[in-house]
């Protein structure tokens, strides 16, 4: 907004030249059309700028009812991690590695986050509490959420070539407290990451994966419609496909117990004709 105030007065000093100075009144009036355009072009950036970061605190707000206003958001390190790291990523991609990381470094005292500078994210990105690690080639769309302890690591290029090593993280992921996932791999959109998994495989679209490895399980329609699920896990009962089949393997292992148990019973209770008994007899007394 100073520079607003900065090009009005310009403005004035080019009116007033304009009616001091008559025989280069053109002129000066050309100089008020080009600070004309400059005001409205710093007047749109401003504005701009400005229903940005209104959207993002709005965006935080959705996923966290714990602050009151948009001032208090202005608090949290998360969103403080992220500005360090815009600048970082603008020294990392101008070649000044060191300044990146030298802001990079500074950002990780401040906030207790870890991003590395040459990291790709996109809009409305959004840690919740901190201490975060997300590596150089990671990559994450627009609101995507991360949660305390969440790990975006790599893994080390067998050749010694770096690479993609970072897993990338679609529009609209959400990464649950302690998870980690690790490894060029692809989380899909929408999908959630459970508190402490371990992600080493891709992630299909709108999947939930919780556990050590971590697998997929179904949730109910209400939650999965759901625009947000926080930390990522669903706390209501769920069907867990591994759960199923340890399941059935109980049911087939009680129905052979009983099976047995009947054959038992069957064999103990067979008794011998009355016709051989005599004949029996006779052969014992022999």
């Amino acid at each position: 907004m100073i520079g607003i105030y900065q090009l009005a007065k310009q403005v004035s000093v080019y009116a007033c030249e304009a009616l001091i100075i008559a025989p280069s009144g053109k002129f000066c009036l050309f100089r008020l059309y080009d600070a004309a355009d400059n005001i409205l072009a710093e007047v749109i950036r401003d504005v701009w700028m400005v229903r940005s970061l209104i959207s993002y605190l709005d965006s935080i707000k959705s996923r966290d009812p714990a602050p009151r206003s948009r001032a208090e958001i202005l608090l949290y390190p998360g969103l403080w991690s992220l500005a360090f790291h815009r600048v970082a990523h603008r020294l990392y991609r101008a070649n000044l590695f060191f300044l990146a990381r030298a802001v990079n470094h500074l950002s990780r005292f401040l906030t207790g986050n870890d991003i590395h500078p040459g990291a790709k994210i996109g809009r409305h990105f959004f840690i919740d509490h901190g201490f975060t690690v997300i590596g150089e080639t990671a990559e994450i769309g627009d609101d995507v959420t991360l949660y305390q302890n969440v790990t975006l690591g790599g893994t080390d290029p067998a050749n010694g070539i770096a690479g993609k090593r970072h897993p990338t993280l679609q529009n609209g992921v959400i990464i649950g407290s302690g998870a980690q996932v690790l490894g060029p791999i692809t989380v899909g959109a929408r999908a959630r990451v459970g508190a402490n998994a371990v992600v080493t495989k891709d992630v299909a679209e709108g999947a939930t994966m919780v556990g050590i490895p971590a697998r997929a399980m179904l949730v109910d329609v209400t939650a999965y419609q759901r625009d947000f699920m926080p930390y990522g896990t669903p706390c209501s009962d769920c069907f867990d496909p591994e759960k199923q089949k340890l399941e059935t393997l109980q049911c087939e292992v009680e129905q052979l117990q009983k099976r047995i148990a009947a054959l038992m019973a069957e064999r103990q209770a067979v008794v011998m004709p009355d016709d051989d008994a005599p004949l029996f007899k006779e052969r014992g007394r022999a």
